[in-house]
C-alpha cells in the first residue's frame, strides 16, 4: 500500500502526538503506512502526491480568516505551505481528508467565504445529520455526535462542492469536492480522552473561558462519540492501495 501523507499543524507536541495516534487507531493504520510531517517543525518538502494513497490534514489553533498581519508567523507559514498543495489536490482529484482546519483550507482555496461572521461553535459534542449519501458515510448513522470547537466556519457551500453533513449551529459539517476531496468541520479522529487533552492545552486560546474547562471536560466524558471515526476508516479503506 502506498502510504498516507499526514500533515500536522499543532505546535504542542503532546497534542500533535495524540492526534497522530488517533489518526492511526481510528483509521486502522500503522505508522509504517503513513508519512507524517509536522509542519511547525519542518518545511514542506517537494512532494509528488501520486506517491501517496491520500492526504490527511489535522487540526490546529490557527484561523484561515485571520488577517495576515495578525497571524503568528509560524501559522502563516504552515497555512501557505498547505495551500500550495491544494491546486494539485483539487485539479487532480487526489484523495484528501481535511479535518477541522482542513475545511477552512479547502473552502478558502475554492474561493468560498471562511470567517467568524457566523457558525462558530462552542467546544463540545454537536449533533450532525447526513444531508447526502456518500461512500465516506457508509455505516454512519443518519444522526450522530461529533466533537467540535471552532472560531470560524464556511459561510456558504463552495461552487462545485456537495453538502454531506450539517448541524444546527454550523450547517457545513462535511463537504466533498469532485469525487475524492473531503473536509470536515468536526474532528473525526477525536474521542473523549483526546478532546479532554485539547481542552486542557487550549484553555487559554480563546475557545472558551478558562473557568469552563472542567465542566467542558465532564460534558465530553459523558458524550457517546464513536460514529465519526468510521469516516476515517472508510477513507483509508477506500483509498489505501
Amino acid at each position: 500500500m502506498k502510504p498516507f501523507l499526514i500533515l500536522q499543524l499543532r505546535p504542542e507536541t503532546e497534542a500533535s502526538d495524540d492526534e497522530y495516534a488517533a489518526f492511526l487507531a481510528k483509521g486502522g493504520l500503522t505508522a509504517e503506512q503513513t508519512h507524517r510531517i509536522r509542519l511547525e517543525q519542518e518545511d514542506m518538502p517537494e512532494l509528488d502526491l501520486s506517491d501517496y494513497s491520500g492526504v490527511i490534514v489535522g487540526g490546529g489553533p490557527g484561523c484561515v480568516s485571520d488577517p495576515i498581519d495578525k497571524k503568528d508567523p509560524l501559522e502563516a507559514k504552515i497555512e501557505a505551505e498547505i495551500l500550495s498543495l491544494m491546486p494539485q489536490i483539487t485539479e487532480n482529484d487526489i484523495p484528501f481528508m481535511g479535518c477541522c482546519y482542513g475545511i477552512g483550507i479547502l473552502g478558502h482555496h475554492l474561493g468560498a467565504s471562511v470567517s467568524k461572521e457566523q457558525y462558530g461553535e462552542p467546544v463540545g459534542p454537536t449533533n450532525c445529520k447526513i444531508t447526502a449519501a456518500d461512500p465516506m458515510l457508509d455505516g454512519v448513522p443518519d444522526e450522530f455526535l461529533a466533537f467540535v470547537g471552532h472560531k470560524e466556519a464556511l459561510q456558504y457551500l463552495p461552487d462545485g462542492a456537495v453538502h454531506l453533513l450539517a448541524s444546527d449551529p454550523c450547517p457545513f459539517q462535511m463537504i466533498r469536492y469532485k469525487q475524492n476531496v473531503y473536509a470536515t468541520q468536526f474532528h473525526p479522529e477525536a474521542d473523549s480522552a483526546g478532546f479532554e487533552l485539547r481542552i486542557r492545552l487550549y484553555k487559554n486560546k480563546g475557545y472558551f473561558h478558562p473557568d469552563e474547562a472542567d465542566s467542558l471536560i465532564a460534558m465530553c466524558r459523558a458524550a457517546d462519540v464513536h460514529a465519526p471515526e468510521r469516516i476515517l476508516r472508510n477513507f483509508v479503506k477506500r483509498y489505501g492501495r
